[in-house]
This record gives structure tokens, sequence and C-alpha cells, in this order.
């Protein structure tokens, strides 16, 4: 599967998504080691901190299903502007995925691509609570 494919993965899932309050819509794909393929959208809650957010859905029902290597993740927003996974998106995918996962975010007609370590370098590992 072609970057562009996996973007237009994320694109659909947007379509998925909940998010009466913010009316900020993300989709997210990812990618496991085997090709399959693991969508999520966000789903917001009134109360905020009860929202679940599009990549963590994703690798949550990738993890479900036995999987645990990752090769790249991709992201939209119903605005394709190039929407990054939030802080606590990067902590969750740094758990099950590598520094060197590539995601690959949507801007209208073109795409960004960074590593995962890009994004969240000296991230916190299980390593850190022994």
């Amino acid at each position: 599967m072609e970057d562009e494919d996996l973007l237009a993965v994320a694109r659909k899932a947007v379509e998925r998504s909940y998010a009466p309050y913010s009316e900020y819509s993300v989709g997210a794909a990812i990618e496991t080691a085997d090709g399959t393929v693991f969508t999520g959208s966000n789903i917001e809650n009134a109360n905020y901190s009860n929202s679940v957010h599009a990549e963590e859905l994703a690798i949550s029902k990738a993890i479900e299903e036995g999987h645990r290597s990752f090769e790249r993740i991709a992201v939209s927003s119903g605005r394709r502007d190039g929407v990054t996974p939030c802080g606590m998106c990067r902590q969750s995918l740094s758990e099950f995925c590598a520094p060197e996962l590539r995601v690959i975010c949507d801007e209208k007609d073109t795409t960004a691509e960074y590593t995962l370590g890009e994004l969240l370098p000296n991230t916190i590992t299980g390593g850190h609570l022994e």
C-alpha cells in the first residue's frame, strides 16, 4: 500500500468521527508489520477528558487483535491541515512503536512526514518506571 492509499483510509475514518463540540474531525490509519490496517476516528464526549483520539483508537484495535509491530500511521482531519498526533497520542504510540515509525500527515494537496522519534524525543518508557 502506498502512502497516499493509507491517507485515503485515514480520510475515510474522518467521516466516522463524532466531534459535535470541537467540530474538528480526525481520522487515523495505522499499518502493522504484516500490512494489516486499523482505523480510528475521534469520538468526543461533553467531558473532554473522556474523549477518544483517532490514533489511540486505531492502535488500540491493533493491539487488541494481537499486533505489536507497526510500520506507519497516517493522520488526517476534516480540514486536511497537516494535523499531527497530539502529545498524549504520541506517548501512546511510543508504548508500542519504534521511534522510526513513519507518521504521515495530510496537508490538502501534499503530505508531511515525520518519525515518531522526531515528534516525541526522549519519550517516557517502561524503563523509567523500574
